[in-house]
């Protein structure tokens, strides 16, 4: 069996930027295992899967290689581009069906806006931020957890040298720590590390922004906002809240196009 594959390098405007994620559109589901055994094969953060529905939209899953996972935000948006440059060409707007509910990405010129469920942070407890200061090997500012824990840090710098021990990030409960600081040329910046996952460190996390998002809007009172996740890659989304949801956008460009023989 022969299955198109692409690679798309998402939340940049250059190819060797971004977040890579491979994108294999199905004309049914496979079995989990065979869909795992791709994804690990990859060895990207996520490959997607998309399959088409009698009313038009997508049902979308996403694999680490270790793992499916709930939700994320680099992969949709690889998603989303491969329907509009090579499935749907004449198509504005798609929506996916997915673990984390109905997902709408509308094409805005060279922008892919995605419409993610808004996941504001509440304060962690003395048990976690001690947690998470072990972690990082030194005390934030403060620690805020959804199901990924937030470490706020001094300044965009502490946030690039952070080196936290990833066995003990692998240990605490959920899905993994973004650290983060007001950005010194766009509002604020992050990395994310997700061991647990089979992902270290993570290029540029949409899902990660359903949490910073809202914590960022609330503590600089302005909306929208300019990011910048500062992996070795790099990446840029600007980000916007509306009540419950979260509305995403950034570019991607296609790396590479092909077929897999299973």
């Amino acid at each position: 069996m022969k299955l198109p594959l692409y690679q798309i390098d998402a939340f940049t405007h250059r190819v060797f930027g971004g977040n890579p994620a491979a994108v294999c559109p199905l004309e049914r589901w496979l079995a989990d295992e065979t869909l795992q055994a791709i994804a690990a094969e990859n060895n990207l953060a996520e490959t997607a899967f998309l399959v088409e529905r009698p009313d038009g939209d997508f049902d979308l899953r996403w694999f680490t290689p270790k793992v499916e996972v709930d939700l994320c935000g680099h992969a949709t948006l690889a998603g989303a581009e491969v329907v509009f440059s090579r499935l749907r060409q004449e198509a504005s707007k798609v929506r996916f069906h997915s673990r984390s509910g109905p997902l709408t990405v509308t094409r805005e010129g060279e922008l892919l806006t995605m419409d993610f469920p808004a996941q504001p942070p509440r304060k962690a407890s003395a048990e976690e931020a001690a947690a998470v200061a072990a972690a990082l090997g030194s005390i934030p500012l403060e620690v805020w957890r959804e199901e990924k824990f937030l470490a706020l840090l001094p300044d965009e710098a502490a946030v690039r040298r952070a080196a936290p021990n990833l066995a003990k990030v692998a240990a605490l409960p959920g899905d993994g720590l973004i650290v983060s600081a007001r950005g010194e040329q766009q509002d604020f910046v992050s990395r994310y590390f997700a061991p647990a996952f089979g992902i270290d460190e993570d290029a540029v996390t949409g899902s990660a922004h359903c949490v910073l998002t809202p914590f960022w809007v609330e503590r600089l009172q302005r909306n929208p906002l300019r990011a910048r996740q500062v992996s070795q890659r790099g990446g840029d989304l600007l980000c916007r809240l509306e009540g419950a949801r979260v509305f995403l956008s950034g570019r991607a460009v296609l790396y590479l196009e092909g077929s897999i023989t299973i």
